[in-house]
Parts: C-alpha cells; structure tokens; sequence
C-alpha cells in the first residue's frame, strides 16, 4: 500500500493526495476508498490542474474514451457529489470541491499534494545562484516523493492522463538528471552511477541522462563500463536515427579516454554555472544546434559566435540548449546575462559588468578591461542575451585567451569582428506541429491535425509564437483547436491571441521595435503595407517604398541588419534576390499603423 509523502506533523484530519505513483488519498494514516474507476478519473484530473478550474467538457474527456451517453453530464455530478463527500473537511466557508463557471476547482495546499510540492522543490533547486549542495539536497527531497509510475496504470485508460503522467515522468526524468549532475560536482559518482542504470535502460536515446551515467562510472574507477556506455549509445543511435553523438557526449567520450582527471567531480574547483533551466520540450534547429556546439568546442574557431534571428525565433533557448550540452568543456563554468532590462531598454556597461562580476566572485570589477583579462585567464563560456547593438557588447568581449562568448541579437552586428554568425531559421511546419503537440497533448493534435496546420501556419516558425498558442491551449481545454485557429486567421485580433499568462508576443515584438531607430521603423512598416505575404524583391521593395532602387537596396540591407528582414542564403546580386518580413514582423507593422504612407524618400 503506497504512504501518504512524507510531511511535518499536521493536525488530524488532514488529507494527504498523491498522484506521484498511484493515486492515493490518505486522512492521516487511513487510506480513503476513492471509488470506481471513472469517479478515480474525475478526481485525478482535478489534481492535475489543482487550484485551477477544469471544464465539463475536459471531465468528459477524460472519463470517457469514445463519444460520451447522453446522461455523461448527469454522471458527471453523481462523481463530483461523491469526492465532495469524501473530502469534506470542517472548512464549511471554503469547501474543497467546488463548482465554478462550468467547470469544477479542487482547493488543495502545497503541503497536501505531492505534484505541487515536487514542483515547488525543483524550482527551489533551479533558483539563480543554487550551488550544487543545496540543489543536490532539494531535489533529492523532490525525487523521494515519487512512489512509482504516476497514477498507476488503472487511470492510463484514459488518453488524457495517459498524457499527464506522460509529462509527469518527464518532469520526474529532468529532475533526476538535474539531481545526479549535482552530486557529481559533490562527489557522489558511486551512488549516481548505480541510480540511473535503471534510467538509462528505460530511456536508452536519453543523452543528457547517459553523459551523466558515463561521467558517474569514470569517476567511480570504471572507465571500461563508462566506454562501452558510450559505444552503445553510438551504434543505437546510428541504428534507430542515422545519426552519431552529439558535440558534447562525444567531448566526454575523449575526456574519459584521456583519463581527465575532472571526471572525477568533486577534486576540481567549483564552476561558475548560472543559467536558465534547459527546456524539456526544446524542438526543431537540431541542425544550427550541431553546429553551434562545433564551433564553440572547437579551439581553433575563434572565441566570439553570434546567434541572430527575429524576435521570438528562439535564439536564447538554442544558446541555453548549447551551453547545458557543453558543461564538460567549460571547466570555469557558463552564466548567461541578459544586455536588456525586463523592460526592453538597454542596461549600462557599468550595471552588466557588475553582474559579471557577480556571478564569477570578481565583486567590484574595475572595469572592461580587469573584466577582458578575466575571460582571457578561464575556461568559461558567457552567454550575452538580447544584444541590442555593438556599442552595448564590444567592451565585453575576449580578446584572446580561454573563454568565450555567445552572443544572441535580432541584427547582424555587423560592426563586430571577427564573429562567427550563426543565422537562427524558421521553425519548419513539422517541428512546429510537434511542439505544439507536446505542450497540448498528441491526442488532442491528432484528433484535429488540419486545425494544428493553421495554428502553427499563423504562427510563421515562431517557437515563442507556436509556444505561446500551446501554454494558452493547455489552459483552454475546452476551446477546439478549430476555434483557436479562427481566431488566429483575423488579422486584426491575432496578436491579442499569442498572450499567454506574462508572455506576450506583441509586447516582445514592440520592444525590438522600439529599439530601432525611427526610420528604420518606417521603412519596415512600408514595406509590410506595401508589399505580399512571402518574398519580394527589389522592384517591388522599391515601390512601397516610394524611392528608387539603389535607396531601396541601402533600406533592405540596413533593416537585414536590424533583423527585420531575412535574406536568402548563398549570393546573389540584390537585383536579383528575394527578400522576405518575417510573418510576426508584418502582421505588428501592419496592426499598429506602420505601414502609414509617407513621403516618398530621396
């Protein structure tokens, strides 16, 4: 019989609910009868969204498999009733169960479900500036709340738990990778080495999860097993994808072949590592990711490469996915920094450096070039976001020695060099479809799979786009992805639409737009009122601009430079290239009222 999670000591009659392996409920020491099975199924969908409220017609989703008796409704509040009267507590003035503008809310604290506190311990764990000490010991904390495969099998009947438990072990495998990665850096390899066989076997094309067994079996003495370890990952993955290790297993793969003394964690010096969290569902850019890490492993390649792309391209998470990959080859440590407020408005050098120093214990740098002698003198690898222009990043960057440095911007940075550029592209109609689907659900994709085309269609290869749409969808279960794709197909309204929560792709646009300067704004808003959807070219650029096309060709360019406009690869004369907005781009010039004529340039 699964125990309720281990809590303080509570006042009697407190419920305990756990889905972290079967679904259990538990009054004190008593476990409660939960019911039949479709009862079990409306009480596990109102603890996955515990708080929030779940629709009728999302209960009816879950608890029936095929079109729903006439009588589900009816049914539905015979099962309501019966948890009511299960989980009565004496709070008469705030019931636990509650029925709320057609749809129903679970009121459960922290401390009563185990999903919600494991949540709240891995992003303790993940907070800014965790050492491994600390995070080792929260999410040790976390993964001790997990009693087996969530929900058991029972309620996997239904396809829509089958999706949360789905995500639920996935949470439960970053988690323990995060975990075994910590405790290498204190020293643990034995233990780690023997806790994730089991994982490995169960998720055999898992990279992050096997680097951190091979790292785990080197230290602990066993480099013979940390080999063969990675020998079978590379005929696994030549024989199931066609493809070969990724730049960073193959780096372990060589460090553990040398003997490098830092597979065995704990003897070295502490890195500095402060970076935001690598997202579970990262899709697509498996290419430009290839390449990146190549660059950036290789020492012959310079010390600067630059990711550009439109706002909302996705070039931060690829740098992020990059520099998690790559934590073997950056002895010193990685920390990302962002060059923009949470306002959009550049940061001062003074205001960034201090950051810098910060985060590497050099409090109190004196300046740019105490920062630059830093650098040259450790084995670091500095992410520097959002990089508004070259005046912004020059003091900041290496002029030689170990470190280097990523930087992501919407423009060229043409003004910088030598730079190695690394052009971030659209996601394609596939990979969109695909991470639509995991922030939805695959059921709900497949079961509409023209309205997903029209949703990430008007999304134009945006991931912040495609990404927004599934966060808000996850919450809107009730809403059709048809009707959601309707919405997006009116211009006028679409932008309102891509909000979810905080993020807002509108406001993301209108910050990189007012950091152009107000001409270029202009022109871009031109060209999008008078130009088609998809390429154009010089002819036609000349036009909406009301100038000739000699101008027209020093517009385009600046604004390729500025990121608002993407040009093909390869060369080609200007007369004879194609030039294209981005999707987002046009559709927030044309809806804030850039694209107002003017007179005609000179």
């Amino acid at each position: 019989m699964p125990r309720p999670f281990a809590q303080p000591a509570a006042p009697p009659g407190t419920l305990r609910f756990s889905v972290l392996g079967p679904l259990t409920v538990h009054r004190d020491d008593r476990a409660l009868p939960l019911g039949p099975l479709k009862q079990r199924v409306v009480l596990a969908t109102l603890l996955g969204s515990a708080n929030s409220p779940v629709s009728v017609d999302a209960l009816t989703d879950a608890v029936w498999q095929e079109e729903p008796p006439r009588t589900a409704r009816k049914n539905l509040q015979v099962y309501v009733s019966a948890l009511r009267a299960l989980l009565a507590d004496d709070d008469q003035d705030r019931p636990r169960l509650t029925h709320t503008g057609g749809g129903y809310v679970l009121r459960v604290a922290e401390d009563e479900l185990d999903l919600l506190r494991f949540r709240s311990l891995v992003r303790a764990a993940e907070g800014q500036g965790q050492g491994p000490r600390p995070a080792a010991r929260l999410l040790r904390q976390a993964l001790d709340l997990w009693q087996g495969p969530p929900l058991g099998d029972d309620l996997r009947q239904s396809p829509r738990l089958a999706e949360e438990a789905e995500r639920l072990e996935l949470r439960h495998l970053t988690a323990y990778e995060s975990w075994a990665e910590a405790e290498l850096e204190l020293g643990g390899a034995p233990a780690v080495a023997e806790g994730l066989r089991d994982l490995v076997e169960r998720h055999p094309l898992r990279e992050r999860l096997r680097s951190a067994w091979m790292r785990a079996l080197s230290a602990s003495g066993r480099q013979a097993e940390a080999l063969a370890a990675y020998d079978d990952y590379r005929q696994l993955l030549a024989r199931e994808l066609g493809l070969e290790p990724g730049g960073a297993m193959a780096a372990r793969y060589r460090m553990i072949l040398a003997g490098d003394a830092r597979t065995g964690a704990g003897t070295a010096a502490r890195p500095t590592t402060v970076l935001p969290p690598d997202l579970v569902d990262f899709t697509g850019l498996g290419e430009e990711l290839r390449h990146l890490v190549d660059l950036l492993e290789d020492d012959g390649a310079g010390r600067i490469v630059l990711l550009s792309g439109p706002a909302g391209s996705g070039k931060t998470t690829l740098a992020v996915r990059a520099a998690h990959l790559l934590g073997d080859r950056f002895a010193d440590g990685r920390l990302c920094v962002s060059l923009r407020d949470a306002d959009g408005r550049t940061r001062s050098l003074s205001t960034v450096l201090a950051e810098l120093g910060e985060r590497t214990g050099q409090v109190g740098l004196s300046g740019p070039e105490a920062w630059r002698e830093w650098l040259a003198e450790h084995r670091v690898l500095v992410i520097l976001d959002d990089v508004p222009d070259e005046r912004a990043v020059r003091p900041l960057l290496p002029c030689g020695g170990r470190g280097r440095v990523l930087l992501t911007a919407r423009g060229q940075l043409g003004g910088l060099a030598p730079v190695h550029r690394v052009s971030v592209p659209p996601l394609g109609t596939a990979e969109s479809v695909q991470l639509l689907a995991r922030l939805v659900g695959q059921g709900r994709v497949r079961a509409d799979r023209e309205a997903a085309l029209r949703i990430v269609g008007a999304c134009g290869g945006s991931p912040l786009a495609v990404r927004v749409s599934g966060m808000r969808l996850a919450v809107l279960r009730h809403v059709p992805l048809r009707e959601f794709a309707d919405r997006l197909a009116d211009p006028a309204g679409a932008l309102d639409e891509l909000t979810s929560g905080d993020v807002s792709v509108r406001r993301w646009l209108a910050d990189g737009w007012e950091a152009l300067p107000e001409e270029w704004g202009r022109d871009a808003g031109r060209l999008a009122a008078g130009t088609g959807e998809g390429p154009f070219g010089l002819t036609e650029a000349a036009e909406a601009l009301g100038c000739d096309e000699r101008h027209a060709v020093r517009v385009v360019e600046a604004l390729i430079d500025a990121g608002m406009v993407t040009s093909p690869c390869g060369e080609v004369t200007a007369h004879a290239a194609q030039y294209e907005l981005p999707h987002l781009i046009r559709m927030y010039a044309r809806g804030s009222g850039f694209g107002t004529p003017v007179p005609a340039c000179g």
